[in-house]
């Protein structure tokens, strides 16, 4: 196989109701991967990623289950072409479920522990009117001057997701937020808008949720890395639970650079494989790469996206 493939791992915001389901009707491994994670953690997984439910929605709810069916997508394409990517590269939460693909997390504590960062996120908004908007249509570096501005006069705002060109993502106090949306509009965005988060990841208000994350990684990570993983904190990349234990607590705290990763390093790959439901980071790299992109969500395209790879091996 001489395809250079990089692996990618979405992040909340992907998750919808049914996601998987396909894989568990027809495969014994992800009924059991599904059965090994209900157990760990209590949850009841086919009532969660199979029915009509509120809870899909709740941080701690949410990851876990976008983990269990990327890592349930990853592990059925690895059983059937065991080729090892270029790095692997998740976005926020997906950052954990690349760590599972290179064997630097069992994928059962991968599940309890993201379980576990939901909780804790949760726990540090709490109390807090707290929220996430997207800016499209604006140079980051308008976008990180006007919210470096509102800061100055109060406002708590920060720019967190770098998606794509002209698409960040800004979290913050959701009052604060929803203030800013003219600001934006009136500096030409195209469109300022709430998501539909209950929690404002990776700025300052996470803080109180670093030390028992990094307690809890330091448990479970293993130094056992068959491929380096691109850090959303510094878009560099690494493999050693040394570094993975100063990153990925910083993770929480500090701006995905999700766009500044692909682009640094698309020299080194021929395609882009993302295992999960949505397709959402193919989206997102449509303005950044013209390389091939597959995505593995059902046993349809797992079957088609084998196809692919052995041509381009070929």
């Amino acid at each position: 196989m001489s395809a250079k493939c990089a692996f990618l791992f979405p992040g909340q915001g992907s998750q919808a109701v049914g996601m998987g389901e396909d894989f568990f009707n027809n495969s014994d491994v992800a009924k059991q991967m599904v059965a090994d994670a209900g157990r760990r953690t209590g949850i009841d997984f086919e009532r969660l990623l199979f029915t009509e439910n509120d809870d899909l929605e709740k941080t701690e709810f949410t990851q876990p289950a976008i983990l269990l069916v990327s890592s349930i997508a990853h592990k059925l394409f690895e059983d059937e072409m065991p080729i090892r990517p270029v790095y692997a590269l998740g976005h926020s939460l997906g950052e954990f479920s690349a760590l599972v693909s290179v064997g630097a997390l069992n994928v059962t504590d991968a599940v309890e522990l993201v379980n576990l960062r939901g909780k804790l996120m949760a726990e540090a908004c709490a109390g807090q009117d707290v929220g996430m908007l997207v800016s499209l249509g604006l140079a980051d570096d308008v976008v990180e001057k006007i919210c470096e501005e509102q800061r100055a006069a109060g406002m708590k705002v920060w720019p967190v997701n770098y998606n794509a060109e002209g698409q960040i993502v800004i979290a913050g106090i959701k009052p604060d937020l929803e203030r800013l949306e003219p600001i934006l509009k009136e500096a030409k965005a195209r469109r300022a808008m709430l998501l539909n988060m209950s929690v404002a990841s990776h700025c300052p208000l996470l803080e109180s949720a670093t030390a028992p994350l990094a307690e809890k990684l330091q448990e479970v990570l293993r130094d056992e890395f068959t491929a380096p993983v691109v850090s959303n904190v510094t878009a560099e990349k690494y493999s050693s639970k040394k570094e993975a234990l100063e990153l990925l607590p910083r993770q929480l705290v500090s701006p995905v650079l999700y766009k500044q990763s692909i682009s640094k390093f698309d020299d080194e790959v021929d395609c882009y494989i993302e295992f999960g439901h949505g397709g959402v980071l193919k989206g997102l790299n449509r303005k950044a790469t013209k390389k091939p992109h597959f995505v593995v969500s059902d046993m349809a395209s797992l079957a088609t996206t084998i196809d692919e790879i052995r041509k381009l091996g070929a």
